[in-house]
């Protein structure tokens, strides 16, 4: 697993860096997980970048799911066929996709809605700006953070049918909850949830509606849903991976794509070191021993960490010297990507430029 760069000292830390190569990879590995790339719908939130999305685009994604304005304004600016915004616009947000709706027509934007008054006021504001927009339920399924219950949907449906502005178009059905590393203990969960969808499905289409799309799951439940034919899949962490979507999900073919680079810039005592790898440096809201696991050293123990330090446990004897390189994989790569404006890009073990995280920014142009 371990790596090298020959021209580390070309790159200040702390830093990320992305191996496009193995990024390459982990998309064709996605692709291949389901019966066809267009039942593919990646979530950009992971690398928020156009240049991950171009290579997105090279194999043949051409629907996306996002979870800002600015992610989805990239995605507009890169081409994309097809983009779920994957969340309810209100207040200024709803104007906002107003206007990127408007600035790419080529892009089939949708979005979520879990609520009557959210639909109106959608449907209010796109009618008087003669546009239509799809809409997606978000549907509740054991989440418990957005959406509405499947069993109380159906009214939501078709209330939206009859709004001038909107289009209903199908549901989203996000299972974050589902992490159980015991794979057929996770699948059964799995399918319990989606049993829900399913009968929202039914109720639909009996009712005299469109059959409607389904967009289910995340990372950990992409392999249950890749086998259901009439399911859209929308994972992300799998374009960098990380530790703890690899513990996590072992049956899973993706490597990490995303590294951080730190050093040693203190030597604090006679058994501990100090990293220049802090709070805005890696995502830090998991408890302190999974933020970043060092591949060539695991032993390592971290033990306390600030905003710009991280110091670690190395034991007695150990030869780390002031100025020493670690490389670590982080154990959540999605927010720690949004800490960096750019990553360095290696290939063939050289530093060669970088990509910007193009959606880091809250704003782009609206």
């Amino acid at each position: 697993m371990a790596f090298y760069i020959q021209n580390i000292d070309e790159i200040d830390s702390p830093a990320l860096v992305v191996l496009p190569a193995q990024v390459r990879q982990n998309i064709a590995y996605a692709v291949n997980m389901v019966s066809d790339v267009v039942r593919l719908r990646p979530h950009v939130k992971t690398h928020k970048s156009s240049s991950a999305t171009k290579l997105m685009l090279e194999a043949g994604v051409t629907k996306f799911k996002a979870a800002t304005i600015a992610e989805i304004e990239m995605l507009g600016e890169c081409g994309a066929k097809d983009v779920l915004l994957a969340y309810q616009p209100v207040g200024p947000k709803l104007h906002r996709l107003v206007a990127v709706v408007k600035k790419f027509p080529q892009t089939n934007f949708s979005c979520l809605v879990d609520h009557e008054a959210v639909a109106l006021e959608m449907g209010k504001v796109f009618s008087e700006n003669n546009l239509e927009l799809p809409v997606y339920l978000d549907i509740n399924i054991g989440q418990h953070r957005t959406g509405i219950f499947p069993e109380r949907a159906f009214e939501l449906y078709e209330l939206c049918a009859h709004i001038k502005g909107v289009i209903p178009v199908g549901m989203h059905a996000y299972d974050g909850h589902i992490r159980d590393i015991d794979f057929d203990k996770r699948t059964k969960l799995c399918n319990a949830a989606f049993k829900r969808v399913s009968d929202l499905k039914e109720q639909i289409v009996t009712a005299g509606y469109d059959n409607p799309n389904i967009i289910a799951g995340g990372s950990p439940t992409f392999p249950i849903h890749a086998k259901r034919q009439d399911v859209e899949c929308s994972p992300g962490t799998f374009i960098y991976w990380d530790k703890g979507y690899g513990d996590l999900c072992s049956e899973q073919p993706f490597s990490p794509a995303a590294f951080l680079v730190t050093r040693v810039i203190s030597l604090p005592d006679a058994t501990k070191i100090c990293l220049d790898l802090g709070h805005k440096s890696v995502a830090a809201e998991n408890e302190i021993s999974k933020r970043v696991y060092f591949m060539d050293a695991p032993h390592l123990v971290p033990i306390s960490q600030s905003e710009e330090h991280l110091v670690i446990e190395a034991g007695t004897n150990h030869d780390y010297k002031i100025g020493d390189v670690l490389i670590g994989i982080p154990y959540h790569i999605c927010p720690t990507v949004a800490l960096y404006e750019q990553v360095f890009i290696v290939e063939n073990n050289i530093a060669k430029g970088h990509w910007k995280t193009t959606a880091r920014d809250r704003i782009l142009s609206q």
